[in-house]
This record gives C-alpha cells, structure tokens and sequence, in this order.
C-alpha cells in the first residue's frame, strides 16, 4: 500500500473513531450536569436554616428542626448571614418563602424551600438551585396547622432529597412523583379533617365516609392523631390562600401520622363552585388508592 494511501485511510480510521466516540462524550457531559450529581455532595455540607425574624414561624421551625433533621449537619442563620452566604456552594439553605403566582395580586402560599448555593444567587432565591419546597401554610394568615404537621413535612423534605440523590427521576419529578405506596400488609385508615374538604363535599361528608371507609373528623381531632403520632393513620392536610379565590393555587396532601410518608400530592386551582380542599371524586380516589395497594 502507498504511504498517501495508507495516511488516508488511517485519517478515514481516526475521523470513524472519534466521530462513534462523540455521543459518549457528549452523554457523559450531560450525565455531570445532572441534578442527582449536582447535590451529590449535600450530606457531606452544612445546611444553614435560615430564620426570617417572624418569632412564630422561627419558633416552630426551630423546633421541628431540632427534633428531625438527621441527613446533614445543620446550622441556624440569619437572613444577613444568608444574604452574606448565598454565593457560596459549600452550603445549602432551608428557608421560608413566599409564593405568589400569576393571578396573585401578593403571595399566598408560605413553602420550605431547600435551595443550594452558588450561582445565581445574586438574582434571588427563584434562581439558585433547588432541592424542593414543600407547601406549608397560608401566606396571609397562617392557620396554626403547621407547628402540628412541621416534623412530617421536614422528614418529607429529607426522604425527598436522598432520593433526589438517587434517581434524577425524583429530583426533576418533584413531590408528585414522590408518594409512596402502601405496602400490601399495611392497613392504613385515611382521615380527613372536615375542613380539608370543599363545599359540596363537606355536605355529603356522612354519606362519602360510609360510601368510601374514610373517617371525616373535626380539625381538633385529626390534629391529635398527628401530635400522637398514631400507627396505621393517614393524615389529610390542605394548604391554600386564606381567602381562597377561583383559580387560586392549592395542595392537597396525605400523610402518615407515625412515619410521616406522603402518600398522595395534589397541586390544583380553587374551583368557582366548591372552593379549597378535597371534593368528594378526590376522596374516593384516595380511598381507592389505599385500599387497593
């Protein structure tokens, strides 16, 4: 074989070559960029909490804190110490924020939000990156449920993030992707309280619980079976706008009482007719949905 011939073909050879190795190239890129790499470190950082200076809600964040948090070490801040922080990626951020959506005329939802430092920061909060946020309570006028439900929703945020670590199919599904089943010899009651129900359903609450097996309770007793941690409870817990309108924003959760698990997440809109909370379809759904795993 001639040398300008051999010297062709090997270039032909070595132009193959790399253009195969390409996509893998390009794969493993994007597999570095991922969000399950990106908090890969989280464990192993300091997870400030901040405190916004509202003495209540700081309180039952302190508390909740304190009595769960176990996946990383943690430290309690101030918003300047955030402010002053923020750009950093050695730290990553659980604080309270306020959200208000298209239709909002101010905000009307309070979430947890886990955030990590670094880039973006600078820009605001909406910008950093973000592990989750959990819906907590009203913006406006908080209903006093959530020093009750504060150590499930931490654990929720917990169990969420190391599977965020896991699979970037729970990081980039958010919480609706994240209920959990019910285990096949698990016999888990559902519990509403009667204000987690809208209108109509609240109406037919005595024939929907005999129709269903739930339980519709007073919000005192629902309340009880979390602050007692009960065994084989589901919980439910509705977060909307204290003057809920139509086409407002709301969360419609399921929790267990003992081992804080989310079984179900609902993000929805406020209806003209029935308003905030469960209508009676979505608690047969849920009933459905427990009693059949």
């Amino acid at each position: 074989m001639q040398e300008s011939t051999y010297l062709t073909y090997m270039k032909k050879i070595i132009t193959l070559v790399i253009s195969s190795l390409l996509p893998i190239f390009a794969w493993s890129q994007a597999q570095i960029n991922t969000k399950k790499v990106k908090i890969s470190d989280f464990t192993q950082k300091i997870t400030k909490v901040v405190l916004s200076g509202n003495a209540f809600q700081d309180s039952v964040l302190q508390n909740g804190v304190a009595m769960c948090w176990r996946i990383s070490p943690y430290e309690f801040c101030s918003m300047e110490d955030f402010n002053d922080l923020k750009g950093s990626e050695e730290y990553y951020f659980l604080l309270s924020v306020n959200g208000q959506f298209k239709n909002d005329s101010k905000p009307t939802i309070h979430y947890l939000t886990l955030v990590k430092g670094g880039k973006g920061a600078d820009e605001g909060v909406g910008e950093m990156l973000e592990v989750v946020s959990i819906p907590v309570t009203s913006a406006e006028s908080p209903s006093g449920r959530e020093t009750v439900f504060m150590q499930a929703l931490l654990e929720i945020i917990q169990n969420y993030t190391l599977a965020s670590m896991e699979k970037d199919a729970v990081g980039y599904g958010g919480l609706e992707s994240f209920v959990e089943k019910v285990g096949k010899n698990d016999e888990i009651s559902v519990v509403f309280s009667e204000n987690d129900l809208d209108s109509s359903a609240r109406k037919a609450a005595s024939a929907l619980a005999l129709e269903t097996g739930v339980s519709i309770v007073s919000e005192e007793e629902a309340d009880k079976y979390m602050n007692d941690g009960k065994e084989g409870f589901a919980l439910s817990y509705v977060v909307a706008p204290s003057e809920p309108m139509p086409g407002a924003v709301c969360y419609r959760m399921l929790i267990d009482a003992y081992t804080h698990q989310l079984y179900y997440y609902s993000k929805g809109k406020v209806s003209k007719k029935e308003g905030a909370g469960f209508s009676a379809g979505e608690v047969r759904k849920v009933s459905s949905i427990i009693s059949k795993q």
